[in-house]
């Protein structure tokens, strides 16, 4: 291997180890607020990508009907919610109606414009919208009522709406993988190496969206407000904190960031409808290096993995996978040892 390979390699990795910085980072974000490990944070990737693709042939994406499906199902949960503790039609009415308006309002507009072909960061815009649409709803539908619940319960929720979302993937999307242009095709020459104007977009996006979540949660009351409802909800709930508020507002977030991943790589590879997996895998690698509560540990680790899967691909490509995995087996070893062993709280 010589320098040109490794400058190569090393710009790869730093690449690819941007993006699963904003992945695990989306991880620790959810598990710091709701204490659910995000499995499906994966298909907000995949979902990203393809809905911007399905725009681009001028169609009508299937994740609108889901949207307009989820958004119908969280209301009527929401309305006999209220109403059964309430007793209040009115109340619940309102209730039900705060919870799917912004969803069936990002519904109608995707459908207005679909037709249109739009320019790309129109388009580019509005799947951002419909997949951090999902973020709410998917919380209220799967996650909310089960708020206090164990940590496992909470994971294997997760993997249930793992499959779900990978199952809708594919009757949305079929197998066929989609591969989007680039947000900006310019060609900068660094010495041995070439930087693509998408790998300066990649880097520009996921350094804001990573100081802006480290300025929202380290610097401001509103950020540790949503942390306090992971270390104590009843305290939370007793200083005036929304737990329910908190939880959604952390998965829009969260759907948001899955969904900036995708666009970002969607110029970069073909995404398929289950691409999702193994990219969330790798967010949730690094979501673990971070101990699932550090940010800064979340940005190295991503780097590390990305630096790691990308000179593995060139030693060994059959085992780029497995050993990007393997990784998360020396870490855990290393947190168990110097952790001590606590029963969860009840």
């Amino acid at each position: 291997m010589d320098f040109t390979i490794a400058s190569v390699l090393t710009l790869d990795g730093l690449t690819n180890g941007a993006v699963y910085a904003l992945l695990g980072m989306g991880i620790v974000l959810i598990f710091a607020v709701t204490r659910v490990i995000f499995i499906p944070q994966g298909e907000f990737v995949a979902y990203g990508a393809l809905t911007l693709a399905v725009f681009q042939m001028g169609q009508v994406p299937g994740t609108v009907w889901l949207l307009f499906i989820l958004a119908a199902i969280a209301s009527a949960m929401e309305f006999f919610t209220i109403w059964r503790h309430h007793g209040s039609v009115r109340h619940a009415i309102k209730a039900a109606l705060r919870t799917a308006l912004p969803a069936v309002v990002v519904g109608l507009v995707a459908l207005w414009a679909a037709p249109h072909r739009f320019p790309l960061l129109v388009q580019a815009l509005l799947s951002l919208a419909i997949v951090t649409a999902y973020g709410p709803l998917v919380y209220r539908v799967a996650y909310q009522s089960l708020a206090g619940a164990s940590i496992l319960v909470l994971l294997i929720v997760s993997v249930g709406v793992h499959f779900a979302m990978t199952g809708l993937g594919l009757l949305f999307f079929g197998a066929e993988g989609f591969r989007n242009p680039p947000f900006w095709d310019a060609r900068l020459d660094l010495g041995p190496i070439t930087l693509s104007g998408q790998a300066c977009i990649i880097f520009l996006a996921s350094a804001a969206l990573i100081v802006l979540l480290w300025l929202l949660f380290e610097r401001s009351l509103y950020g540790k407000a949503l942390q306090a409802t992971a270390v104590n909800r009843l305290g939370a709930r007793l200083m005036g904190i929304s737990t329910e508020g908190a939880g959604r507002l952390t998965f829009a977030v969260t759907a948001l960031i899955g969904a900036l991943s995708g666009l970002l790589i969607g110029p970069t590879t073909t995404v398929f409808y289950d691409s999702g997996f193994l990219i969330g895998l790798k967010g949730f690698v690094v979501a673990v290096i971070a101990g699932l509560h550090s940010y800064p540990g979340a940005l190295l680790g991503a780097l590390g993995v990305g630096l790691i899967e990308s000179f593995g691909s060139f030693w060994a490509s059959a085992f780029k996978e497995v050993i990007v995995f393997t990784i998360v087996l020396p870490v855990l070893l290393w947190r168990s040892l110097r952790s001590p062993h606590l029963d969860e709280e009840h």
